[in-house]
């Protein structure tokens, strides 16, 4: 197994207590170059190119152009406007394309003038993981209680908790056993944890004194517990930043969910003004963090040039993206070339692949698929492979044992003779102190949406409250269509939809029976022991 690291483990040390705010960031667009063409074919963005004021006051442009309905502006909870897709031809001068790195000018600003009396905090939005191998059961029965996880219809959501106990305990041997192999545990809250104290010690040095929490979605410390930290530590402002680089309905846009039920049902919270950083993929500190990664381990094999760079994303259903408009598979693309293009900066053009892991269940995931890739790269004589965990930040079950065991061996099977991985970022300085930039440049928009001067690519609105975040994501998504609207007789597409929808339907029945009874053959060969 591969063990790698290429920062220093974080110290603990003691929060800070005051500080300044600058005025509202302005960003500078870097263009992207042409690319040479490569030995195989690379991920494409599909997505529609959206476009960013440039310098240009959002009250100024507004009124210059009301034929336009643009995000509005609003302070805590409340609706807003979508804002549109401009097409390419009606872009003018003062219009931007997106597809560019966010550079940062915190550093050039005094935040005296934007804190004042006020408690600021940052909360860190993370998976969690189990710690022992007693807490996989559980952790696995929280995931899947999501339903931003497992998807059922309407009708049957209240299956949700039964499903979930199901499959926890059928899949908890396997995953116990993966835990056991990297340490009996996972070491994501260790590691966010350190990346938190890191975070706080680079805000205090750019004089920005906040305290920052920790919120795990699916294990401790729970959303829930950091919250009641935040209000008993009297925080007044509140920056909310995902430890996820690309938006997903199944990360970000989860934790943002549990967060606006908290938020709604809670007086000071509703009062307290907050801000929602929903992606933050293309910012050049987090792009010069993982290029210094990837330069870095490419010295590790006897012909870096020769190296094919393969990024393994998490994988989410196909459904999210082509019916509910997750926005997750463009910006991954989107990342992989900023990336590339830094790499090309510094004179490392390597023949590059996207690929994307973890699938599970019988649904149909983004393709390619890690494994299945791993494969046909071996079989078209590829000798070096560097992997490159394109969406964790920190170490955790999918890398330690996932990229580092599992894939490793399939490569080496496939024909692959030389193996890299690139570790997470951890608390490389670079990407920390990007974070602490991304912190500072929301602060004027704290209580507020942003439109203009955060602008960078999202697919989402840049900043704004948790329930003007969803709202406006919600307002772009569909429900997930059916298969079929009407019955076909035959061998058709349609029967075998609606025979899979009664199979479906007969299982769900069943496992209500068994839930309820305590008795059946589930619990006769003792794969629901606990219901016993």
């Amino acid at each position: 197994m591969q063990m790698n690291s290429a920062t220093a483990p974080c110290p603990p040390s003691s929060c800070s207590t005051s500080s300044t705010f600058p005025p509202p960031p302005r960003f500078t667009s870097v263009s992207r170059n042409s690319k040479s063409p490569l030995p195989l074919p690379r991920a494409v963005c599909t997505s529609q190119r959206m476009y960013r004021f440039a310098g240009v006051p959002n009250e100024a442009y507004l009124s210059s152009n009301t034929s336009t309905n643009y995000v509005v502006s609003r302070y805590s909870f409340g609706w807003s406007e979508t804002q549109p897709i401009l097409p390419k031809q009606s872009v003018n001068k003062d219009l931007s394309p997106l597809a560019a790195l966010v550079t940062s000018k915190s550093q050039n600003f005094s935040t005296a003038s934007l804190v004042g009396d006020e408690k600021i905090g940052v909360l860190l939005l993370n998976l969690g993981g189990p710690e022992t191998l007693e807490d996989v059961q559980a952790f696995l029965f929280n995931l899947f209680a999501d339903p931003d996880i497992i998807r059922l219809p309407r009708l049957f959501r209240f299956l949700q908790k039964p499903l979930a106990q199901f499959i926890s305990v059928v899949r908890a041997p396997k995953s116990k056993e993966g835990y056991a192999s990297i340490g009996g545990g996972s070491p994501l809250r260790r590691i966010t944890d350190a990346q938190a104290e890191e975070l706080r010690k680079s805000l205090w040095e750019k004089n920005l004194p906040a305290k920052v929490y920790v919120g795990m979605r699916y294990w401790h410390p729970f959303t829930e517990e950091a919250i009641e930290q935040i209000k008993r530590d009297g925080i007044t402002k509140l920056v909310v930043l995902p430890l996820y680089p690309q938006f997903s309905i199944s990360t970000s846009g989860s934790s943002l969910r549990l967060l606006e039920s908290i938020f709604r049902e809670d007086e000071y919270l509703v009062n307290m003004q907050h801000t929602v950083i929903p992606s933050w993929y293309q910012r050049e500190g987090y792009i010069k963090a993982m290029a210094n990664l990837i330069e870095k381990e490419l010295q590790n094999f006897d012909s870096p040039e020769q190296v094919m760079i393969f990024f393994s994303a998490h994988g989410v259903p196909l459904a999210y993206v082509e019916e509910a408009g997750d926005p997750y598979k463009a910006e991954m693309e989107e990342c992989v070339d900023l990336i590339m293009e830094e790499l090309e900066k510094r004179k490392i053009t390597n023949a590059y692949t996207l690929a994307y892991q973890s699938r599970v269940g019988p649904v149909e995931w983004l393709k390619p698929y890690t494994d299945e890739t791993i494969i046909e790269l071996g079989q078209k004589g590829i000798k070096s492979l560097l992997a490159v965990p394109i969406s964790f930040v920190s170490e955790h079950i999918e890398t330690l044992e996932e990229i580092d065991v599992e894939y490793k061996e399939l490569a080496l099977k496939s024909g692959i003779e030389k193996w890299g991985r690139v570790p997470a970022l951890g608390c490389e300085a670079t990407f920390i102190s990007d974070l602490a930039d991304a912190v500072i440049e929301s602060l004027p928009y704290v209580g507020a949406m942003a439109v203009s001067n955060l602008e960078a690519r999202q697919s989402l609105v840049p900043l704004g409250s948790v329930e003007e975040l969803l709202a406006t994501y919600d307002s772009k998504r569909s429900e997930l269509p059916p298969p079929v609207t009407v019955w076909e007789w035959g061998w058709t597409r349609s029967a075998e939809t609606w025979n899979g929808r009664a199979a479906m339907l007969a299982v769900l029945v069943l496992l209500v029976l068994e839930v309820t009874t305590g008795e059946g053959f589930l619990h006769q060969w003792g794969i629901l022991p606990l219901f016993q």
